[in-house]
């Protein structure tokens, strides 16, 4: 089993990264700008993780399904999710119910996907630029891309479903609250709700979360908070790759690195739940630091690398101090530092946490940190380290991005550890490696 296994994972990945690169590459790989379907009714229902309405979606970024038909079929689908504060606010995503058998053993599973960093204007969302590869548009200049495409097309060739969250203020109306731990974790959890209502299944179909980078940080928060927020779901494990967990070590690691602006989408998610915060930020920012993070609220993160790379945050200041010297000196940032810390709650069920030893944008200090703080709370974590060497440091595509590769597909193989936790082999106790 093990080895047909590895087999039609190697098949799987291969089809993924072709499919993948065709898409994106294709000519007619341009989505159209956020439509109508991301507006939400007035009234919303009251259960979480409830649909709202769904979309027919072709998705030409995905291997063809059982019978070689090609583009898939998938859908757009807009759920119901909490903010941090309990307010009722619709979420969107993409939905994709296979073709195939699936691939372990047991019930056919739903994965939930959290997607790394796309940017914080309602055109980044996943799901635009799910379809075909990739989403431009001109007013003004900004392009996105599927970044989720392989382990979409990878998980669905496995013969599990998926639904891949856009987060809360993606797509949607509001500002995204980008690496926002409370937030994110109910979009993945109500995510995972939503997918057994469009398939028709009940809270005991198992459950694994995968999730990179941002997406690593939202699908840790999601498992430590599940208990609590989620508890009837039947979660089997999740990969936590390269995890936001400490997050004023991420924003002091980014800032002046390629895709330092990505600094802006955390200020600007924070200051609108901590709206006391925003007068105290513009005191220190100067009228160039105030643009650009009106600028960042509706950029792409391949904006700031076309736009502004390698942001420095002592550039926008006006002393010339970095921005984070600053925020720690105002007060109730701690809080805010603090309420975002993953790590605090103990996950009931396994995760596999990875991460590179060079990585230049998630430091790898602070996910082994998170793996120890769960460890000492007694739960099952599986630490691996990428020992990718450091490559054109600060550049973010080799040793951060590598080890995604790596780890999600490669030598670490997530896939693996989330389907023998599928499979129902037990794990208990820590292992770091």
């Amino acid at each position: 089993m093990q080895y047909q296994y590895r087999s039609r994972c190697a098949a799987v990945l291969a089809t993924a990264v072709l499919t993948a690169v065709g898409a994106t590459l294709a000519p007619a790989a341009v989505a159209e700008p956020v439509s109508a379907f991301y507006v939400p009714p007035a009234e919303l229902p009251t259960e979480r993780g409830a649909i709202v309405k769904t979309q027919a979606m072709s998705v030409f970024a995905v291997p063809p399904g059982k019978d070689g038909v090609w583009p898939v079929a998938a859908q757009q689908v807009m759920y119901t999710s909490r903010t941090q504060d309990g307010q009722p606010v619709a979420v969107s995503g993409t939905y994709i119910e296979p073709t195939q058998p699936w691939q372990g053993s047991g019930p056919r599973p739903t994965v939930v996907i959290a997607p790394g960093t796309a940017g914080q204007g309602d055109q980044c969302a996943m799901s635009v630029a799910f379809s075909t590869g990739l989403a431009v548009s001109t007013d003004p200049l900004s392009v996105s891309a599927n970044q989720e495409s392989m382990s979409a097309a990878a998980w669905s060739g496995l013969g599990a479903r998926v639904l891949v969250t856009d987060y809360i203020g993606l797509g949607t109306p509001g500002i995204h609250t980008y690496v926002n731990r409370i937030e994110s974790a109910h979009a993945v959890l109500d995510a995972a709700r939503a997918a057994h209502h469009l398939a028709g299944t009940g809270p005991e179909t198992p459950l694994a979360f995968w999730g990179y980078s941002q997406g690593g940080g939202a699908v840790a928060a999601a498992a430590e908070l599940q208990p609590q927020y989620a508890p009837e779901l039947n979660l089997k494990g999740t990969w936590a790759g390269g995890p936001v967990a400490d997050l004023a070590a991420v924003l002091a690691q980014i800032d002046g690195n390629l895709i330092g602006g990505a600094i802006g989408f955390a200020l600007n998610g924070f200051t609108a739940r901590y709206p006391d915060l925003r007068a105290s930020l513009n005191e220190r920012t100067t009228p160039e630091g105030r643009a650009l993070l009106d600028r960042l609220s509706t950029a792409c993160i391949g904006d700031v690398i076309l736009e502004k790379p390698f942001t420095r945050t002592d550039a926008l200041t006006v002393d010339g101090r970095p921005l984070l010297e600053h925020l720690q000196s105002v007060p109730g940032v701690d809080r805010v530092l603090s309420d975002q810390r993953i790590g605090t709650l103990r996950p009931t069920s396994p995760v596999l946490i990875t991460s590179g030893r060079n990585d230049d944008t998630v430091p790898y200090s602070q996910a082994r940190q998170l793996a120890v703080d769960w460890c000492d709370k007694g739960a099952a974590v599986t630490f691996r380290t990428n020992e990718l060497p450091p490559i054109a440091p600060g550049t973010t595509f080799v040793n951060h991005f590598g080890p995604e590769l790596i780890d999600g597909f490669g030598t670490n193989n997530a896939i693996s550890y989330l389907v023998d936790r599928l499979n129902g082999t037990a794990i208990e106790g820590c292992t770091f490696d």
